[in-house]
């Protein structure tokens, strides 16, 4: 829960004045803000660094030509489709999977999406793709810092993003049989619009689930499973703006 609805946050313990020493005891809400800031910091660390090693290895597989012999391939289908089965077994058995396996899978499904997005280098140019990557983290580092600040309840504004995600699979789905440029172009506006939402969203819950999983067991799986969260808002904002922004190869 948020730190101003935390009654623990202004309460001062037995000798939190001065001890012995006469040196001044931290009260409970600094202590708490400090657990907060390194908890959400260690989320980041954990995001950014996926963020950084799928982007290594899509550039490695583009440049060595894996990338076209990964399209070309039967195996591409089941590389795009693996890191979905990945976080559906970290989301469902994230409660029987210790910290370090929920590690282990988080870094292997950092490599796979890297190999998926390996494929982007075909089709946008490297300039494109690079302006494209800076603007998402720009617009990512902005929408998560108001997320962190703002004291507006966005748990309302999360249910409907949540909703709005579903509709926009089954109208990609739907979107594969018709090939429709309007309803194409439709679902990567709002794309964009629902997973900046998310951005805030996803922050202001992993920062208000801090109050009750600090110094639990627990602890060390939230911060792999809110760095996941944000990877994949990071990455699909990135993906969907990159179809606005993206030039194609000649």
């Amino acid at each position: 829960m948020a730190d101003w609805n935390d009654p623990r946050s202004t309460r001062q313990g037995f000798g939190a004045s001065q001890g012995f020493t006469g040196a001044s005891v931290p009260r409970t809400g600094e202590v708490f803000d400090a657990g907060l800031r390194k908890h959400m910091l260690s989320i980041y660390n954990y995001m950014a660094s996926g963020v950084l090693l799928s982007g290594i290895v899509a550039m490695v597989f583009a440049s060595t030509g894996l990338a076209y012999s990964l399209m070309s391939s039967g195996l591409g289908i089941v590389v795009m489709l693996a890191p979905l089965a990945i976080v559906f077994a970290m989301s469902f058995g994230q409660g029987k999977f210790s910290t370090s396996t929920l590690q282990a899978m988080f870094w292997g499904f950092a490599v796979l999406m890297g190999m998926s997005l390996s494929t982007i280098f075909l089709v946008y140019t490297g300039a494109s793709i690079a302006a494209t990557f800076f603007a998402t983290a720009g617009a990512f580092a902005g929408l998560s810092l108001f997320g962190y600040t703002t004291k507006k309840d966005l748990s309302a504004m999360g249910t409907f993003l949540i909703m709005g995600v579903i509709g926009l699979l089954v109208a990609s789905v739907i979107n594969i049989f018709l090939q429709s440029p309007g309803l194409y172009w439709a679902i990567t506006y709002l794309g964009v619009l629902i997973f900046a939402g998310l951005t805030a969203y996803d922050t202001q819950k992993l920062k208000q689930q801090y109050a009750y999983v600090r110094g639990t067991e627990y602890a060390g799986k939230a911060i792999v499973m809110g760095a996941l969260s944000l990877y994949l808002d990071f990455i699909n904002m990135f993906l969907f703006l990159l179809r606005i922004m993206g030039s194609a190869r000649n």
